[in-house]
């Protein structure tokens, strides 16, 4: 070989050698988070953060059966591909369009072009000036992906001042008001289209600032102004174990932001598709994220539910009331739970008379703030007298709730979008004529409360003394003899027979006060409508759970009775065994096999707990409670209706075998009957069956309903009270129906058991389920085939419509409308429900 010939090969090795160089620092930078003017992203490249938690790249949604690619973040340390923030969002690369290549020029733009450099995107909105000497774009480890000179650590632009759908921790969310910039999240369309959906969740800067989820322009929840401590509607946002969180009001910016405790853990918040603001973390043992927090809440959260001065309440029924001292203003459509005429004053005001004043409501979210006023230094009783001299005004409370209170908000409408928040609202004080003021004068108010509430407070004190003194002798002397035991009375059983009958274990009063260290709190489990429950431990060893009747009992002696005598021969492995009772002096109690892991609703409907619920517990759970009632229906020496069947009567061995309990309510029947009708509707509102809820009339056929109602809730983790959905106001039945009809029956599975569970059997329990919540108590099925349909594959006949499922369309609140259109509840109207 020639010399030549040995160089030119030489030359060739070299350049081979310096080419593999060039791309290995190419690679180096990218994998290292920086991009520069020289360099490139290409589709098919990434980069990371310095620290390894999030990624820069080109990407196509999981789901998707399209070709089109987008430029994304997402965390890189976690398994499930999660994606925080989309570039192109709305102009996706496409199969025609060629690979994307995101660059970065001399002037400090980003731009996204594809392979004929036609642009995609580009970070258009910089900040960038003419200084700039060497530009670079870096994905930091916050994922915060950003723009900046080399030599200096000032942002040219940053991905953070325009999120996606997602809030990372360091983010702001609200609006730069010197720069314009307002930072808000958009939901994706779907979850195979990144771009802009239907709901947006930001600031809005109208009177004082608060938060908004809007469904296009149209409001959908607020979270009420900021007080200092968290925001005013925001159920749930307290001090906590992930994160802390801050909001941000000066001349130059107005901003929520939250950042984590605890830096190996990963949360976020995210504005899903059909318009909830989840507060996710991820969970390392399941591989997935945990929703720990949603706004919306519940329907309560639903902006102007109840409309001017109404109030709602999450724990009544229905959920809207007036507030006190106003009443409704269309009385025959606020019966029929159409509330969108709000209430008015029962008494007009009278502000040029100088008689007006105001009364005080506690522990509520504030109503809309964007036609009010604020001032940050007033006092409260600055804030009174502004408000007093000026009739349009409203009502006025603090701004800080800290230390005492501060700050003067002033309203200057109707008052529209209060609830009742017990744990977390705050005081308000609302204008009222002087006939509603519980007190005239309000120079010397506090000197009458002292003059009335003193002494008042000294009898109170002596008379609780001697009745505390009295209780504890009689105490003493009970637990030193012993009452006699008496059965036969007439206020316990109604005759000897019927004692005899009972063959159940006696109890002293003694023995149960020692299992339960005297009735401890620490030993109590809860309370229900007969009285306290308590844990207790007989001398045996034996756990026992101890209802106690308590004289104030919505229940009574009749309910006691009937629980005993309908109960006390039940054997089955899926009802709660009675073991005994106590009957001495004016002591009732029952005695029941203790079960450790309590109710079913502390399980399905919390989102910690439904983790340890899979779906073959699930299964297992409807196939128990179906058996036990069947049963009760069938195989009992009598025909027992329970009247009261729901998720907190069900209750959890340490097998999570389900046994159904409190008989408190049921009936019994012998022979061949198998209905009655009462004038006393007792139940839970959610469970009861139309024709029991409207007509009194109860037979096994209503016990199917509130069975398929418990199928309902099981399979989707919901309650069927309460339920909330952003796109319709059905209840979960409603929900449900609609979507079986539509074929969709998947969505209403629990999201954290669709990926583990049988569909089959979710399937055929959804329909079962469906069967049984049918209006009409002809359609349901008993309760025997029921067991059989759940146990083997024999074909289902088609549902027909629920009781109870239909709802009230929801106004806009811009609508020109005064008396919005309302739509009926299956053509019934339910008037009076006794729940529970």
């Amino acid at each position: 070989m020639s010399k030549s010939s040995k160089n030119y090969g030489f030359t060739i090795i070299l350049s081979f050698y310096f080419m593999f160089s060039v791309l290995t620092i190419i690679s180096d930078a990218v994998e290292l988070g920086t991009i520069t003017t020289t360099q490139s992203l290409t589709d098919g490249q990434t980069t990371v953060s310095s620290d390894g938690s999030f990624e820069l790249g080109f990407f196509s949604p999981s789901s998707s059966t399209s070709r089109n690619r987008y430029l994304g973040i997402w965390y890189k340390k976690i398994s499930k591909r999660t994606v925080v923030w989309v570039a192109n969002r709305d102009t996706p690369l496409t199969d025609t369009s060629g690979g994307g290549v995101l660059k970065l020029t001399d002037g400090g733009i980003l731009m996204l072009v594809n392979s004929t450099s036609s642009i995609f995107w580009s970070s258009s909105n910089s900040s960038s000036n003419n200084n700039t000497v060497n530009p670079i774009a870096q994905l930091l480890d916050s994922g915060n992906l950003v723009v900046k000179d080399a030599n200096d650590e000032n942002f040219l632009w940053q991905s953070f001042d325009y999120p996606s759908d997602t809030l990372l921790p360091g983010m702001k969310l609200g609006k730069n008001l010197v720069t314009g910039i307002d930072r808000r999240l958009w939901s994706w369309k779907s979850g195979d289209d990144p771009s802009k959906g239907d709901y947006s969740f930001g600031i809005d800067l109208h009177g004082f600032p608060q938060f908004f989820l809007l469904k296009g322009s149209v409001e959908q929840y607020r979270s009420g102004p900021w007080n200092g401590l968290r925001f005013s509607g925001a159920v749930g946002l307290k001090p906590n174990s992930i994160f802390t969180y801050y909001f941000v009001f000066d001349q130059q910016e107005v901003y929520y932001g939250f950042e984590l405790l605890n830096s190996s853990v990963f949360s976020q918040r995210v504005l899903s598709q059909n318009g909830i603001v989840q507060r996710l973390t991820w969970n390392y043992k399941t591989q997935d994220w945990i929703v720990y927090g949603n706004n919306p809440a519940d329907r309560c959260d639903f902006y102007g539910l109840c409309h001017s001065y109404g109030i709602c309440n999450i724990d009544n029924s229905p959920v809207c009331g007036c507030l006190d001292k106003f009443m409704p203003r269309y009385p025959k459509d606020w019966n029929t739970a159409d509330w969108s005429g709000g209430c008015v004053r029962k008494t007009p005001l009278d502000c040029h008379s100088g008689s007006d004043g105001f009364v005080k409501y506690s522990r509520v979210k504030l109503p809309d703030t964007r036609y009010s006023w604020f001032n940050r230094s007033m006092s409260l009783k600055e804030c009174q007298t502004v408000c007093l001299k000026n009739c349009s005004c409203m009502s006025f409370a603090n701004i800080d709730i800290r230390g005492g209170g501060s700050g003067c908000l002033l309203w200057f409408d109707d008052l529209i979008d209060i609830r009742d928040l017990p744990e977390s609202g705050q005081d308000i004080y609302i204008r009222m004529a002087s006939s509603e003021l519980e007190t005239h004068g309000r120079s010397n108010v506090k000197g009458r409360v002292r003059i009335i509430v003193i002494p008042i407070l000294l009898i109170a004190v002596v008379l609780l003394g001697l009745f505390l003194l009295l209780h504890f002798l009689r105490r003493r002397k009970l637990k030193r003899g012993g009452g006699p035991i008496r059965l036969n009375q007439d206020r316990d059983y109604a005759n000897e027979s019927e004692r005899r009958d009972l063959q159940l274990p006696l109890f002293d009063f003694e023995t149960i006060a020692n299992a339960t260290n005297n009735f401890s709190i620490d030993n109590k489990l809860g309370e229900g409508g007969f009285g306290p429950v308590y844990k207790g431990l007989l001398e045996v060893g034996q756990e026992i759970a101890v209802k106690r009747l308590s004289e104030n009992s919505r229940q009574g002696l009749n309910e006691f009775k009937n629980e005993v005598l309908c109960i006390s021969k039940l054997q089955h492995r899926n009802l709660v065994k009675l073991l005994g009772c106590c009957i001495q002096d004016d002591e009732r109690m029952l005695i029941y096999e203790y079960l450790p892991n309590k109710s079913l609703d502390s399980f399905i409907f919390d989102i910690k707990q439904s983790m340890l619920l899979d779906w073959p517990k699930r299964y297992n759970i409807i196939n128990g409670i179906a058996r036990g009632l069947n049963y009760l229906h069938q195989d009992s020496r009598l025909r027992i209706i329970h009247r009261d069947l729901k998720a907190g009567n069900i209750l959890l061995d340490s097998n999570m075998t389900p046994k159904i309990s409190d008989f408190g309510m049921a009936r019994s029947f012998g022979g061949d009957e198998t209905e009655a009708n009462t004038t006393r509707v007792v139940g839970t509102y959610g469970y009861m069956s139309p024709e029991y809820a409207i007509d009194g009339l109860f037979s096994v056929k209503s016990d199917v309903y509130s069975f398929g109602v418990l199928v309902l809730e099981i399979v989707s983790g919901r309650k069927n009270r309460g339920f909330y959905h952003p796109d319709h106001s059905l209840n979960l039945l409603g929900h449900a129906w609609t979507l079986y009809k539509e074929d969709k029956t998947l969505e209403l599975i629990d999201e954290a058991k669709v990926h583990s569970c049988d569909l089959t059997e979710v399937f055929r329990s959804i329909h079962i389920g469906l069967l049984c919540v049918q209006q009409s108590p002809e359609d349901r099925p008993s309760m025997s085939s029921v067991v059989m349909m759940l146990s083997s594959e024999i074909a289902l006949p088609q549902p027909k419509e629920p009781g109870f499922f239909s709802g009230r369309k929801f106004p806009e609140i811009n609508s020109s409308s005064s008396k919005p259109e309302s739509c009926s509840v299956n053509q019934v109207t339910v008037t009076f429900l006794a729940p529970r």
